[in-house]
């Protein structure tokens, strides 16, 4: 007998649990990188069947948190080397500073009110230290999102949101971290978007993926090389592009 429609609503609310479930806890360490996920494990564990656990875990390899091995099946993926995370923040750098001076404009795209009620919910959970690594996550990729969403390039954009850099880099990070430094940062560049200044938001963006990088860099016994400077390219009606 086929499906029915609550079938399927059924199966997409239990893979939605254990996508967060499995999720959190790889970001906690508790799957440690390198461990093979099994589904029958899986399964019996959350008292689910193998199908929302299947759909789970290629959600978890979309996220590049799970590669799968023909001969094995799945497993979490490594950490970040610190060359990797040079690598991404260097990325970042080219295009966020740029994401943050095209978003501190006069016109209905600005987001300043966005990045304000971000800003509040983070700020009601800084002293809850349950859930704050979670809530820091999420915290932190909606914030940068909302940001390179209001610049309007929809190839950059999802060219970002390809690199899963918030779910890669907090997998690095030890978890006694408050986010309290986080949040003067941003607040920093909500500050300067919601003020329309966009060489100060392009300046206070700049400074907080340089500060991020060495905070998350803590994680190596190495001293981290500074990261490359970044050539910005700025888009303007009258100026289409100079570097």
């Amino acid at each position: 007998m086929a499906p029915t429609a609550g079938d399927t609503s059924m199966a997409k609310v239990a893979a939605g649990g254990v996508y967060a479930s499995l999720r959190q806890a790889i970001l906690d360490g508790e799957i440690t990188p390198g461990t093979r996920v099994n589904i029958d494990a899986v399964s019996r564990r959350l008292g689910v069947s193998h199908t929302p656990v299947r759909e789970a875990l290629q959600r978890l390899e979309g996220d590049n948190l799970l590669r799968y091995y023909p001969s094995r099946g799945y497993s979490t993926t490594p950490l970040l080397s610190l060359a990797e995370l040079r690598s991404l923040f260097e990325f970042r750098l080219l295009v966020e500073p740029w994401a943050a001076r095209s978003a501190a404009v006069e016109r209905l795209s600005n987001p300043a009110g966005a990045l304000r009620s971000e800003l509040a919910a983070l700020e009601r959970h800084v002293d809850d230290t349950a859930n704050l690594r979670q809530d820091l996550v999420a915290h932190d990729a909606r914030f940068h999102d909302l940001i390179l969403a209001s610049a309007g390039n929809h190839v950059v954009q999802q060219a970002y949101v390809q690199t899963h850099c918030h779910l890669h880099m907090f997998r690095l990070y030890p978890a006694d971290w408050d986010g309290r430094i986080t949040l003067v940062e941003h607040q920093g560049i909500h500050a300067a978007i919601a003020d329309r200044d966009p060489g100060a938001a392009e300046d206070a963006m700049s400074e907080h993926i340089r500060s991020s990088f060495y905070r998350f860099a803590r994680a190596f016994d190495e001293e981290p090389a500074p990261l490359a400077e970044a050539t910005l390219v700025r888009m303007t009606p009258d100026r289409p592009a100079v570097s």
